[in-house]
């Protein structure tokens, strides 16, 4: 084999060398699997023949700034390209040494499939997007085939979809395989998972007679078959038309025939064999995959493997043989980002501090409740869904946190591995619960007996914690190491927050909840009573401007300083003048006139460790990107004060307190109405002293966390000082044991390891849909709220009764947000940084939520009508549009589709 090509098997066909498709077909060849005899034509050889010709410069950048929304663009700047592309091209050297490797195989027909560096890779497939040419039985057409594959790099197709996914048009570079043609008597696709369902423990596979070009064309119905790793068995099998067939024309190329007669293009036990081929090839790539495969009536080949990129990960260690249940974190906090690793620790870290309350010992890396996957957490409640008393709990808890989630649960509740195999609690889960839920209990005793005088010294303990995490902090002093190592150790404490959580907040938060719903109940007895719902709809209303609520005083402490800024000439006209980003860095450098610095600076002092996906320890601060604050600013000052944020709070709060006056009103009309209606006032009064602390463990957490993220940075520097990082925040794509390894003194390449890990993090960004649900066998449930008839609809869950119509204003992302006053918020999920957006918004709908997130929580308080768990708002709702949303029904309305 001459230098210049590489044998099929060749431990130097990477992705650099071979393309995407060539490297995965060395890797199928060193792993034993059967693949047809060829070579490869590195992508050395395209570079080197497109610097002979003078075009490794001017390709690229005639192909830098085309549009690629514009097809007809695509197609001239294609053409043009595509027509450079000969085999003339090919230099001489190169050209003998290709018909030479291919006199050595026997000069058969061969195959000429192109092979991308950009393509086939486990974040994105670029599949058939590069031409392949089959067939191809003579010397000169193997030549033109090689520089045809080399041209196709620059199809319009391929154009556009780089552009599409951010891939950058320098720098590219093409393989081309050459391979003996398989004389096919069936061919097609296999996948080692269930494309459609996720599912892990089935291989799906099409199979045509004939080569596979009939089948990647559409021209034939193909065979289709399912096989369960688990049974080895065949579970389904769909004998397709198969009229028509692709096979070799007699002069090169391929030319289509009819097959006669109906029958089966590959025998049972050849489907088999390729399902457990398929399967070891998995198990090596470490990811299901997407396999072409041949059957020349006596042994089957492997044609290309790439990985299913279709499919959502699931968590490392689990899979189809112990199946586990998940449900989104993110969904739940309203944060669908990824999570940085050091912000998934920390994460991990406060179900440790949960775990230690019921005498469970675990670190953050044995700890089970929370799992990985997609660079996202996902909460495992399978223990608990396969014990008697967890799993009521479970249920009723996603039905107020994720109701899409919970509906999806209901799918597979009657699965045999997940019900319990007992009726009752064994002694040691008792006593564990016991000893966890007891101290909680006493506290929720303690928040019925005197409400506010426990809500306030609950406030107190938080200040009191927050000194010592800070005085901690600050303590750190000596070398850069010793720092780290201190700051560190710091940061593993926020495990002893859940004691906070637990002992303080939990109580508060079921206190607020069982007396609200005890409220409801009676207005369910009132509405039975009395036909409709007029009850259970102010019940709805009790919640509204309670008091205590640490996220709703954030939004009014910034609708002061809106005030306070409108009130001062100077600070009024330079808000009016210049725009955030500006605002943001004069604040920054103290240039604002006097009021407006004093008044946000403030307000950062008290909030600036807040931001937009701050459960996360990776994502920026407030204090540290002020542009987001400005802009809600900006958005506040041309409300009205005469009807500004204070002033309808003040309204929300009459109007809750109204709701439970009336519901003990009418309660004495139930029978022992006197008690009834003792009991209404008894538990809406606390409802509504209680149920503000809704917010406080999240804004307690998140300053913890702030505190640790600025120490953290202080260290990157450092440590990027010292040559050991690339960036200061390259510290949070670290996990707390090796940023500890790293203050000890390991040697590692630990900013190329920051440097992949934020690769995968800005990828996984792009993932366009999230599940909601997630089992360990792959199975992924996206869908939100259903409507009756079990179709998605513009429907989903009522969280804040009410009804309004008004234009739509989509929102991604709060700080591009431009929404104007009455405008209904349409979004993903909204976590507290979102929250200020609520004193303009008309009405909110999200695509994630129920009843206790923190969204719907807010939009309570504020009286804004509500709909959470809507199937993909953002994509069916467009910005111009007007709508009517019905907070009290969960029914969303299209009333003028807009522009």
């Amino acid at each position: 084999m001459t230098p210049d090509l590489l044998p099929l098997d060749s431990p130097t066909a990477t992705l650099d060398a071979a393309g995407g498709k060539g490297a995965n077909l060395a890797r199928l060849a060193r792993l034993g699997c059967p693949v047809p005899p060829g070579f490869i034509i590195p992508v050395g050889a395209y570079h080197a023949a497109l610097a002979a010709a003078g075009l490794d410069e001017r390709i690229p950048a005639m192909a830098r700034d085309v549009n690629t929304a514009d097809p007809a663009a695509l197609d001239a700047l294609s053409t043009q390209i595509r027509a450079c592309f000969t085999p003339d091209l090919l230099p001489a050297a190169l050209s003998g040494a290709i018909l030479a490797a291919w006199q050595t195989l026997g000069a058969p027909p061969v195959a000429v499939r192109s092979s991308a560096t950009a393509e086939d890779l486990p974040e994105m497939s670029f599949a058939g997007q590069q031409d392949t040419y089959l067939n191809v039985t003579t010397g000169e057409t193997l030549l033109r085939a090689v520089a045809s594959c080399w041209g196709s790099l620059w199809t319009a197709r391929a154009i556009a979809y780089r552009g599409r996914q951010g891939v950058g048009q320098a720098g590219l570079g093409l393989a081309v395989i050459v391979q003996q043609m398989v004389d096919s008597a069936a061919s097609g696709v296999l996948f080692s998972a269930n494309p459609l369902t996720g599912l892990r423990s089935e291989t799906v596979m099409d199979a045509a007679l004939g080569l596979g070009e009939g089948l990647v064309s559409g021209l034939v119905e193909p065979d289709h078959y399912v096989v369960d790793h688990l049974t080895g068995r065949i579970t389904s099998k769909t004998i397709g038309a198969k009229a028509l067939a692709v096979v070799p024309g007699p002069g090169g190329g391929v030319q289509t025939v009819a097959t006669g007669a109906l029958r089966q293009a590959l025998p049972d036990e050849q489907v088999l064999a390729l399902a457990q081929m398929g399967a070891r090839v998995a198990d090596d790539f470490g990811a299901p995959q997407d396999i072409e495969w041949a059957w020349d009536g006596q042994r089957l080949y492997l044609l290309q493997s790439r990985a299913i990129t279709s499919l959502f990960p699931v968590p490392q260690g689990t899979g189809p043989d112990d199946l586990r249940v998940l449900f989104s974190f993110g969904a739940v906090q309203g944060m669908l980002d990824p999570i940085t690793p050091l912000g998934r620790d920390v994460m991990m870290l406060l179900a440790v501090g949960g775990a230690r309350l019921y005498g469970l010992r675990f670190t953050e890396q044995t700890q089970t409740v929370l799992r990985e996957a997609g660079e996202r957490l996902w909460v495992d409640v399978t223990t608990p869904v396969r014990n008697p008393v967890g799993r009521g709990v479970v249920r009723g808890a996603l039905r107020y946190v994720e109701p899409g989630a919970h509906d999806h649960l209901l799918s597979v509740w009657d699965d045999p591995r997940l019900t319990p195999t007992t009726r009752r609690l064994r002694p040691a889960t008792a006593l564990r619960l016991v000893r966890g839920m007891g101290p909680m209990l006493f506290s929720l005793l303690r928040y019925m007996a005197t409400p506010e005088k426990r809500m306030a010294q609950t406030r107190q303990r938080v200040s009191e914690v927050l000194v010592d995490f800070r005085t901690r902090l600050d303590a750190a002093s000596g070398t850069t190491a010793a720092k780290l190592a201190a700051r560190v150790a710091v940061l593993r404490r926020t495990s002893s927050i859940f004691k906070m959580l637990a002992s303080s907040f939990i109580p508060g938060i079921g206190t607020g909840m069982s007396t609200w719903m005890l409220v409801r109940r009676f207005a369910g007895q009132l509405d039975r009573q009395q036909g409709g719902e007029h009850f259970s709809r102010l019940a709805m209303q009790i919640p509204r401007g309670v008091p205590g609520n640490v996220t709703t005083e954030m939004d009014l402490a910034l609708w002061r300083v809106a005030r306070q800024v409108r009130a001062d000439a100077p600070s009024a006209a330079l808000f009016e003048a210049l725009p955030p980003a500006e605002l943001a860095a004069r604040w920054s450098a103290g240039a604002l006139p006097p009021a407006a610095q004093a008044a946000i600076t403030t307000f950062l002092d008290e909030y600036g460790l807040r931001g937009l996906a701050e459960i996360d320890l990776g994502r920026p601060r407030w204090r540290e990107e002020p542009e987001h604050v400005m802009q809600l600013m900006a958005a506040y000052l041309p409300i009205d004060p005469a009807d500004g944020p204070d002033v309808q709070f003040a309204r929300a709060a009459q109007a809750g307190q109204s709701a439970l006056d009336e519901i003990a009103r009418a309660a004495r009309r139930l029978p022992h109405g006197w008690l009834k209606a003792r009991l209404v006032r008894f538990a809406g009064r606390r409802a509504r002293a209680v149920l503000g602390i809704r917010e406080a463990p999240k804004f307690f957490a998140v300053r913890a966390i702030g505190m640790g993220r600025l120490a953290l940075l202080d260290s990157g520097r450092e440590l990027v000082q010292a040559g050991v990082l690339a960036r200061p925040d390259d510290v949070f794509y670290l996990r707390v044991s090796e940023l500890e390894a790293l203050a000890a003194g390991e040697k590692r390449d630990w900013a190329g390891l920051a440097r992949e890990r934020r690769a995968a993090y800005e990828r996984e960004k792009s993932r366009r849909q999230l599940p909601r649900l997630l089992l360990s066998d792959g199975r992924a449930f996206y869908a939100g709220i259903t409507g009756p008839d079990g179709h998605a609809g513009l429907r989903g869950d009522p969280v804040s009764p009410g009804l309004v119509e008004g234009a739509v204003r989509v929102v991604l992302d709060p700080r591009q947000a431009q929404l104007q006053p009455g405008e209904i918020l349409v979004c993903p999920g909204t976590d507290p940084s979102w929250t200020p957006l609520f004193l303009a918004a008309g009405g909110l709908v999200m695509e994630v939520g129920g009843m206790m997130t923190h969204g719907a929580v807010v939009a309570r308080e504020y009286g804004i009508p509500a709909v959470v768990g809507v199937d993909q708002a953002t994509q069916r709702l467009q910005t111009g549009q007007r709508i009517r949303v019905d907070g009290s029904t969960g029914i969303i309305q299209v009333l003028d589709p807009g522009l």
